[in-house]
């Protein structure tokens, strides 16, 4: 065989896709590799901001090269590990969390919580009685003065995005949502770690069964303190002008290029701010100070600044008891505000035959003899009457912020009752507050900044950098609702002004765009005119022929298909849980998915297809949804002036 048959032979068995690759095909196989690093959240997770974090190697598009970043001053493979398991109850037991604090790569800090967590909350956890949804107790990720994390009790208000996870609202929910409820969890956390500590960095490394992992990295700041500028004027951004025109002022570099020829070129931009009183006025009741959370059988208002809580069962010979029978009682009240708590007092208590009664465990009053113990009274049993007491005791000290047990025990020999009232006196009315928010402080300390125009309540005080002359009369506004509403008034309400500031352009050339004018008024479809300035001043025309390449057909759409899939409401409100109130609790997630090739869609496990591949479009139905969400949340009280 001669010689050049073997290169033909050779140059035919090569691959077709060597000779035929058009730019269009190159073009759709780099897209394809990039939608395959970066198509999604998780995709970019795990190649790029995890690995980089990390310092772990990320590799480019097309996979060809490696490199390892250096993002941050200190890393940790796992910063934090969370750990989640559910009991019988289907609460979740056991919630522990290992952090690597000074991301060292070793855990050197340990939370278990103490309670089973009953519901999960977006920046906290809920904890009620197992199984149930009563008694429940509201705790908020928090941080320590020292950095470690803690759960701080508080209020269901000051929680978001909370849903109920126990048996009470479903079987099983824990394992069948558990990579859910991890990340929920997790970012709880996370939510607070980072708050506390803005220069940490945080991205989601993995779930494993029962378990999720972060990769975590100090990338905003490199001090030893975690107080810096971002943190700073974010809670005062006015003070963000003021500090970059007292660098700009030290700086000798600053000055030097402002006083050179480039930086003589100064130009004015207005900017706008306000100064504006915030008054509220705000009703309070006795129930937002203290209030029975469970327990008991009745509370009484003699008056607006006082509550009666009852518990027991007074009716004559309403409890049955044997030989000697110990039957016991629970109330729980929740101290709200502490500060406007008055007094408490322990007015009556009694029973048939024995009684004691504690607080949070401790024993403050028993009768008619001395009973101290949690077993039998020490005397005989059968009293053959009742005994009540009218001792006025006062417990304001044990009743702290928070919830407190109210346990009353009687010991009945055969048919018996039982008695307790605790009176709360507290200080209800109307709870004011007042500041004054300055945004314009800023400008008003930086010499380079004139006040241009400023309206005080409506009146025009300065104009053009002018004053007017005019000024406003005190004006008096009614602030609050029902009985706090009240006259309130102030030399000024707001002030809107708006400040001429020079800043520095310098003297840089405008660039010439007479060539691409030429370019595009002169050429067409198949002619392609040009202008060109040589460095003598003269200016040489050209023409050629050209041509747009063939463009491939594309889709109308990228195809995409709609799946539903069955969850059951377990939302949880001030009023329990959400889906309690419902008819039928069970509601339905919707999922857009984009369609695979030959228009395969890619359901997910309990998903089931409400319509196939194609050009969906449901923008009137989002559209409808949107507006239902704004309607329900707008005021629905018709008034004649503004509130």
């Amino acid at each position: 065989m001669k010689p050049g048959t073997l290169v033909l032979v050779a140059a035919l068995s090569l691959p077709a896709p060597l000779f035929a690759q058009t730019a269009q095909d190159r073009a759709r196989a780099a897209a394809a590799a990039a939608r395959a690093k970066s198509a999604d959240s998780d995709a970019l997770l795990g190649h790029y901001v995890t690995p980089g974090l990390a310092g772990q190697p990320i590799a480019t598009v097309d996979s060809s090269k490696t490199f390892t970043p250096n993002l941050a001053c200190q890393k940790s493979a796992t910063l934090i590990e969370l750990l989640a398991q559910p009991n019988d109850t289907g609460d979740i037991g056991t919630l522990s969390i290992a952090r690597d604090s000074d991301l060292d790569g070793r855990f050197d800090e340990a939370l278990t919580v103490p309670v089973p967590t009953s519901g999960i909350c977006a920046n906290g956890i809920i904890s009620c009685t197992p199984g149930s949804w009563d008694a429940c107790r509201f705790f908020r990720w928090d941080t320590s003065a020292s950095g470690s994390l803690k759960l701080s009790q508080v209020e269901l208000t000051d929680l978001a995005g909370c849903y109920c996870i126990n048996n009470s609202c479903g079987n099983n929910l824990v394992w069948g949502n558990m990579a859910a409820m991890l990340k929920n969890l997790g970012g709880g956390v996370v939510g607070a770690l980072t708050t506390a500590d803005p220069r940490i960095g945080v991205a989601q490394a993995a779930i494993d069964g029962p378990i999720i992992r972060y990769t975590g990295a100090q990338t905003t700041s490199c001090t030893a303190q975690p107080r810096i500028g971002a943190t700073a004027y974010k809670a005062n951004p006015g003070a963000m002008a003021s500090d970059a025109y007292g660098a700009a002022q030290a700086s000798s570099v600053f000055q030097a290029l402002s006083a050179s020829s480039t930086g003589t070129g100064t130009s004015q931009v207005i900017k706008s701010c306000t100064v504006a009183r915030q008054i509220a006025q705000e009703e309070v009741t006795a129930e937002m100070i203290i209030d029975r959370v469970s327990g008991g059988y009745a509370t009484y208002a003699a008056d607006p600044s006082s509550r009666t809580f009852v518990m027991g069962s007074p009716v004559d010979n309403s409890l049955t008891g044997g030989s000697c029978t110990l039957i016991d009682f629970h109330m729980t009240l929740r101290v709200k505000d502490v500060q406007r708590l008055q007094q408490v007092l322990l007015t009556r208590f009694g029973g048939d035959d024995w009684a004691q009664i504690r607080i949070d465990g401790e024993l403050v009053g028993s009768g008619p003899d001395g009973w101290t113990g949690s077993g039998p009274p020490p005397g005989k049993c059968e009293k053959k009457s009742a005994f009540y007491v009218d001792p006025n005791l006062d417990l304001t000290g044990k009743l702290t912020q928070g919830d407190h047990d109210i346990w009353l025990r009687v010991a009945v020999a055969d048919g018996g009752e039982a008695y307790a009232a605790i009176e709360a006196t507290v200080n209800a009315g109307c709870k004011a507050s007042e500041q004054l928010v300055d945004t314009c402080s800023g400008y008003a300390a930086n010499d380079k900044c004139r006040l241009d125009d400023e309206e005080v309540d409506g009146v025009v005080t300065y104009r053009n950098g002018v004053k007017t002359g005019l000024s406003p009369l005190p004006q008096t506004r009614l602030i609050g609702t029902g009985a706090c509403a009240t006259q309130v008034s102030r030399p000024f309400f707001e002030r809107q002004r708006r400040y001429a500031c020079t800043v520095d352009l310098g003297a840089a050339p405008q660039p010439d765009l007479s060539r691409g004018a030429y370019i595009i008024d002169h050429s067409t479809e198949t002619l392609l005119s040009d202008r060109v300035k040589h460095a003598d001043g003269s200016e040489s025309l050209t023409t050629r022929n050209f041509s747009l390449p063939v463009l491939g057909s594309v889709n109308a759409c990228e195809p995409i298909c709609k799946t539903r899939k069955p969850r059951a409401n377990a939302a949880a409100a001030l009023d329990g849980v959400t889906g309690a109130k419902q008819t039928d609790p069970l509601g339905w997630d919707y999922v857009y998915h984009a369609c695979q090739d030959s228009n395969v869609c890619p359901a997910g496990e309990g998903e089931e297809l409400v319509q196939g591949c194609g050009c969906i479009d449901d923008f009137p139905e989002a559209v409808v949804m949107m507006q239902t969400v704004r309607l329900g949340g707008a005021d629905m009280v018709c008034t004649s002036t503004m509130r």
